[in-house]
């Protein structure tokens, strides 16, 4: 089964925490703090491997979660940082923030990689906060938690040759005459559902991916059908072939199934307009198809304006044509840049991309529920989490952070006296006005 969209939790690991401890050597009295930090928690990167194909892995496995990093040591030796965790996911994926609807990544080149969830920070051991007035700190932090998010993995089929067209026009049946790909094929009255992928050697040292791609109908370009799901994997091919029926065995006209789905194509990211094309003229074997294919050619001049359009009569059923067509896509990959301009991928055009920089957020709201006065606020949250409130060294020293960061005044504006309870997150204490605190 082909798999092109997956939905991801991942996480970095969590920091080490830092210890407290002090140096107990003989002969040496007041050895003073000699506690270690804590080691980095893992990021989770995702690398690109050219020899995956779909996102199929992803169906079992989907939270990722990076090791943590040791917790600090004895005599200031800080612990080991955890490696990182390598998530490999093949060409042509675009990696979505699920909450912000943001782009983090879009992994076309063998090798790339990208940290989707950074690790958390070790924290520091006690011989950090060793100062001249307080040379045997009782202090420690514990590790800071790795990022977390959930993150939409979708595939677009990097393929150098998509083949495009209304359902049962025979795109199925050329390319597993051409390549080893064995797609299901017969008489059908609906559509491929997904991507089918061969490589075809052209037979004279030149080969290329070829996709066979979900065939398409009207209105696809707003997402009727398999629309957008469909659309996503042309914008990657660097050449297209549109294979028409021109026998119009199904009662459908030619010329008019060849402007539907240009429209379409043009709907949905004006520049596949511009796409080299080339026209399969396909099952040529059948009675009418000459013809057909003649008044075709006539009605293409009348629209084509000045573009040029290789139209290439075959059957896939009789393989009339079949090298041909082969030698005049090899011969227009030679003329495409290897890889389009990301400019060219339209949701990468629509939405914003994700940035990683980490900007330290202070802020911080202050509201009352019956007699508590309630703190929240992500970076204060945050040095909570950090500090190792089990001492009192810890306590005043949170307590100094609260001052600096316009807390103490904050409550004071808002009426807090001298008893008054103060909750941040899941501790709660005592606030006064001399700004003392007891947990």
């Amino acid at each position: 089964m082909f798999v092109d969209k997956a939905k991801i939790f991942v996480k970095g690991g969590d920091g080490g925490n830092g210890i407290v401890s002090y140096r107990r050597e003989k002969y040496v009295p007041e050895g003073g703090p000699a506690g270690g930090d804590g080691g980095k928690g893992g990021n989770v990167i995702f690398r690109v491997d050219e020899g995956l194909r779909t996102l199929m892995d992803f169906r079992y496995q989907k939270h990722f979660k990076g090791p943590a990093g040791e917790r600090g040591k004895v005599k200031s030796m800080h612990g080991a940082s955890a490696d990182d965790m390598i998530v490999r996911i093949p060409p042509g994926t675009v990696i979505v923030d699920d909450d912000t609807q943001q782009i983090i990544a879009d992994m076309t080149r063998h090798g790339q990689e990208i940290i989707v969830a950074r690790g958390g920070r070790g924290g520091r051991g006690n011989t950090r906060f060793a100062t001249i007035n307080n040379p045997a700190p009782d202090i420690c932090e514990n590790g800071e938690e790795g990022e977390e998010r959930w993150v939409v993995l979708e595939l677009k089929v990097m393929a150098d040759v998509g083949l495009v067209g209304f359902p049962s026009v025979g795109k199925s049946t050329l390319l597993s005459v051409v390549s080893g790909a064995k797609p299901k094929i017969g008489a059908y009255h609906f559509t491929t559902i997904t991507p089918n992928l061969g490589v075809v050697d052209v037979g004279d040292d030149r080969s290329f991916v070829m996709a066979d791609l979900p065939g398409l109908i009207e209105g696809a370009s707003e997402g009727v059908g398999l629309g957008h799901e469909f659309l996503r994997h042309v914008e990657r091919t660097r050449v297209i072939i549109h294979v028409i029926d021109m026998a119009g065995s199904e009662g459908r006209d030619p010329f008019e199934d060849w402007q539907k789905i240009n429209e379409e194509l043009s709907l949905y990211n004006e520049k596949l307009k511009d796409r080299p094309q080339i026209i399969a003229a396909n099952k040529m074997d059948m009675p009418e198809a000459a013809d057909n294919l003649e008044l075709f050619k006539q009605q293409l001049d009348e629209v084509r304006g000045e573009r040029e359009y290789i139209i290439v009569p075959i059957s896939s059923l009789t393989k009339q044509g079949i090298q041909e067509l082969l030698y005049k896509a090899a011969d227009t990959l030679d003329t495409v840049p290897l890889e389009l301009d990301i400019e060219e991928v339209k949701d990468v055009a629509e939405r914003k991309v994700f940035s990683f920089e980490k900007r330290e957020d202070s802020s911080f709201t202050i509201r009352r529920e019956d007699e508590i006065y309630v703190v929240e606020g992500k970076s204060i949250e945050g040095y909570l989490k950090r500090m190792n409130m089990n001492s009192y060294d810890a306590i005043m020293r949170f307590a100094q952070i609260m001052r600096k960061m316009g807390v103490d005044a904050a409550l004071r504006k808002k009426g807090a006296k001298d008893g008054d309870t103060v909750q941040i997150a899941d501790f709660t204490f005592e606030f006064f006005e001399g700004n003392d605190y007891l947990g």
